[in-house]
């Protein structure tokens, strides 16, 4: 059945711009901190709606702020994200990447077209004086990647002031794994902490011909290596999430030579703050076996972002929406994963949910993100750009249930 609800057929009737936008940042993907077409775009775009206040370079050099303000009320921020990933696209549509080797493959192109249309119909309605609060729209670069100081782009905005007395916040991502239009929610920790770990391992070295004149780190790896391996089964509880994953092992210059060291990197996932501790101090445990060895070791855990922690009273303001605009939805209620979002960074300082949308392309190959042929059905930007238009407005005209701030959000499966 049609769906007449008036911001359905608002955001409806700007489809076609939402394609076109979002094409437009497809074809010119630009990596982390260096989105200086996108902001420029995006700036210029927000300064041609009625009302919007900009302001760029705030926190890091390619940010976009705008703000809708009709004075007193509520605040509420919505979010979206600007880079993209340093991969060789290998589709052949007509909005292929021009940018060799960058290529949207995370759906940043999305979220950044629906904000641009949230803003569009945003505007509309403080015009008519509809609404009264203030709404932010925070455009931010670097999501997918940190810099020399080992930060995303996040945790700029927030230390800038950007979410200041912003009573809630809200964001979507794309979600290949779902039809487009469905939705996956889901309330407390729904995505990870992202750690990176690194140990050395000490020894003497020596004459691969005589092993038994020094100490070899190398053999003293295999019961690290076991050791490590068995601290998410043997340490953790089934019923929490955690990963310990190891991507690097490094060690040796020549086959007969023994080598006076050996490092391992890997990354730490987990959802509460406890494991997120727990599995730091396990690891060490881990690498200190070596000392029994005769040998030595450092270890160093560098923290990235905290765990995404959506907000249940915001999670039912945002469903309760979704219902209202589209009675037939289909809504899955599980978390989203052992990846990282940086959006984490703001829900560790307010309230704050984001929702996975469906976009994958019907009848077609899995799109998964950040692979290569990663694509959307673009169908899925009008019904992001309905939800979160549609909640920031019944969040200013006090239309949703009152946020408690001091309600308790308990990690998944605790």
């Amino acid at each position: 059945m049609p769906n007449h609800h008036p911001i359905v057929e608002q955001v409806n009737s700007l489809f076609d711009k939402l394609v076109e936008w979002r094409r437009r940042f497809h074809q010119n993907p630009e990596l982390s901190f260096k989105e200086f077409g996108t902001a420029q775009f995006v700036a210029d775009t927000l300064r041609g709606f009625t009302g919007i206040e900009v302001e760029t370079g705030v926190g890091t050099e390619t940010s976009v702020i705008g703000t809708l303000t009709s004075g007193g009320g509520p605040t509420i921020a919505i979010r979206a994200d600007m880079d993209a990933l340093p991969i060789h696209e290998e589709n052949q549509t007509a909005y292929c990447s021009r940018n060799d080797g960058v290529m949207h493959a995370c759906g940043h192109d999305a979220h950044t077209a629906i904000l641009l249309g949230i803003a569009n119909i945003l505007s509309d309605a403080f015009k008519k004086e509809e609404l009264r609060g203030t709404v932010k729209f925070i455009f931010q670069p670097a999501e997918e990647s940190t810099d020399e100081n080992g930060l995303s782009g996040s945790p700029y905005l927030v230390k800038a002031g950007v979410y200041d007395e912003v009573d809630a916040a809200i964001a979507l991502h794309m979600c290949p794994w779902l039809p487009a239009g469905a939705v996956q929610i889901n309330d407390g920790y729904s995505m990870a902490n992202v750690d990176v770990f690194e140990g050395k391992i000490y020894g003497t070295g020596g004459h691969g011909a005589y092993p038994e004149l020094g100490t070899d780190p190398i053999w003293m790896l295999g019961p690290v290596m076991q050791a490590l391996h068995g601290i998410v089964a043997r340490k953790v509880s089934a019923l929490e999430s955690a990963v310990v994953s190891i991507g690097q092992v490094q060690a040796g210059t020549a086959s007969n030579i023994i080598p006076t060291e050996v490092s391992i990197t890997g990354t730490i996932r987990s959802y509460s703050p406890e494991i997120r501790d727990l599995l730091a101090s396990e690891l060490e445990k881990a690498f200190s076996i070596v000392q029994s060895l005769g040998g030595d070791y450092s270890f160093e855990v560098v923290r990235g972002e905290p765990a995404l922690n959506n907000h249940p009273v915001i999670n039912r303001w945002l469903i309760e929406t979704m219902k209202e605009l589209y009675p037939q939805i289909q809504i899955t209620r599980r978390p989203f994963g052992m990846g990282g979002e940086d959006f984490g960074y703001v829900s560790q300082r307010l309230p704050s949910s984001m929702f996975f949308l469906g976009c994958a392309t019907e009848g077609d190959i899995q799109r998964d993100l950040h692979k290569p042929i990663f694509d959307i059905d673009e169908n899925c930007l009008a019904v992001g750009a309905a939800i979160l238009s549609q909640t920031a407005i019944k969040f200013l005209k006090g239309e949703v249930l009152p946020i408690n701030h001091n309600l308790e959000v308990q990690t998944f499966g605790s």
